[in-house]
């Protein structure tokens, strides 16, 4: 199996996404990092207990804000580890070489298994690249607001595990994607679309209808943003102003993300032991 690895991994390092997609992740990480500090520490404003309108940091602490501010650009960090995965396995038929794939390694169960483990290696990598980002880009502007860069470090430690782990499992459920999906450009368009404007739009609306609203919490985006537990600590009405009000618990939004992708997963797996290769 770590042949099959180490197979993988050496087939996505000779390709230029090996080092594209790690400079884009820390870029995309800094840029919104940033974003997020300015809003949060420079210039933004929300309403305070009186009714006067008062800084977030003020509300919220400043363990909460580096929080959020170091996590600012997670939306388009799980979309680029859904891109790595959709292109880790679509890229085999887009380049014609899942025959040869095959070939070399007849039991498609442990093709499966080994580009999965091969998939969560890259992504963790770029994961990293991310965060490197982030604190970077965000760290400049908690300085410059005379925010304490780590004022929780243990606790900020876990956040950024959990920003990790939810990385790993978009990969996941964009290999899935790409396995269903073999034309890789329809791949791309498909999961970019529901994951940056379909299904967050679609989980906000039904929010308004009653006999469904407590569905929304379950979408991959709110669980997302509740396994990251961004708002622990907050009070809830400060934290309803960002949308954190009424959200899983951590733990089991995890869990919820990680059935989206097992589900994933297991019909990629299916669909590649059954599907008819020339």
């Amino acid at each position: 199996m770590m042949t099959l690895v180490r197979a993988e991994l050496r087939k996505t390092s000779t390709t230029r996404i090996s080092w594209t997609m790690p400079v884009a992740m820390f870029l995309v990480g800094g840029l919104f990092a940033a974003l997020q500090g300015f809003a949060l520490v420079s210039f933004g404003e929300i309403p305070g207990p009186d009714g006067q309108t008062i800084a977030p940091v003020e509300a919220f602490g400043e363990t909460a804000i580096a929080r959020l501010v170091y996590t600012g650009g997670f939306q388009f960090g799980y979309l680029l580890a859904l891109v790595l995965g959709i292109l880790s396995m679509s890229g085999e038929f887009r380049h014609q070489t899942i025959t040869g794939t095959l070939l070399s390694t007849p039991r498609r169960g442990r093709l499966i298994l080994g580009k999965l483990l091969a998939l969560a290696v890259v992504v963790t990598l770029n994961g990293l690249a991310f965060i490197a980002g982030s604190l970077v880009g965000g760290g400049l502007i908690l300085l410059s607001g005379d925010v304490a860069l780590f004022p929780d470090a243990g606790g900020l430690v876990l956040t950024l595990l959990r920003l990790l782990l939810v990385l790993v499992l978009w990969g996941l459920i964009g290999f899935g994607l790409g396995v269903l999906v073999t034309n890789q450009v329809v791949a791309l368009f498909a999961g970019i679309a529901i994951a940056l404007l379909v299904e967050p739009l679609l989980s906000f609306l039904i929010q308004f209808l009653d006999p469904v609203a407590e569905a929304a919490r379950y979408f991959p985006s709110q669980a997302t943003t509740a396994a990251l537990d961004l708002y622990a600590g907050v009070d809830a009405e400060a934290a309803d102003i960002f949308g954190g009000g009424d959200l899983l618990t951590w733990w089991v939004a995890a869990l919820v993300l990680l059935g989206y992708a097992l589900v994933m997963t297991v019909l990629g797996w299916i669909v590649t032991a059954r599907r008819d290769v020339a």
